[in-house]
């Protein structure tokens, strides 16, 4: 609602948005918590998304991390919706152990799907056309929070790049 009141306060999220955070938390998926019969809480594997606004399109990566050590990382373009916060994604290239491949973004969603990186609501989704996204809650310079497509909703805290 202070988004739609003040229009400024998108445009300061999608700001503070630029650069890299850590997953530090998350509810997990409504399916997932359904599965688990509770929510999940902070998140032990070292994810990183990045997002930058000075392209155009302006571009976001999501790494998988073990330890320093950067197994997978998918990139793609983003859409930014400043009347409702909402991000919205495509990852059109995936790396794995720095080998980087192009794919389709139904290729993404079915594969954030199968590994539980995803929701299947995104395969469901990108069957018709739509892309995954989040919806932003907050964002400053150093916690940001979001919904995500398929209802869960997260915590990451900003770091430097090279983190």
């Amino acid at each position: 609602k202070k988004c739609k009141a003040e229009p400024q306060a998108a445009e300061k999220v999608l700001e503070n948005l630029n650069g890299s955070w850590r997953l530090i938390f998350t509810t997990g998926t409504k399916k997932k918590q359904d599965e688990i019969k509770g929510t999940v809480n902070y998140f032990p594997i070292k994810a990183v998304q990045s997002f930058d606004t000075s392209t155009d399109p302006f571009g976001i990566e999501n790494g998988i991390y073990l330890g320093d050590l950067n197994v997978v990382k998918f990139a793609g373009p983003f859409d930014f919706d400043l009347v409702r916060r909402k991000l919205e994604f495509d990852f059109t290239s995936i790396a794995i152990f720095g080998f980087k491949i192009q794919i389709k973004p139904s290729d993404a969603a079915k594969i954030g799907s199968s590994t539980g990186l995803g929701s299947e609501s995104n395969v469901k989704n990108s069957n018709k056309g739509k892309r995954p996204f989040f919806n932003w809650i907050s964002a400053d310079e150093n916690i940001a929070t979001a919904r995500g497509g398929g209802g869960g909703l997260a915590l990451w805290k900003r770091i430097e790049a090279e983190e």
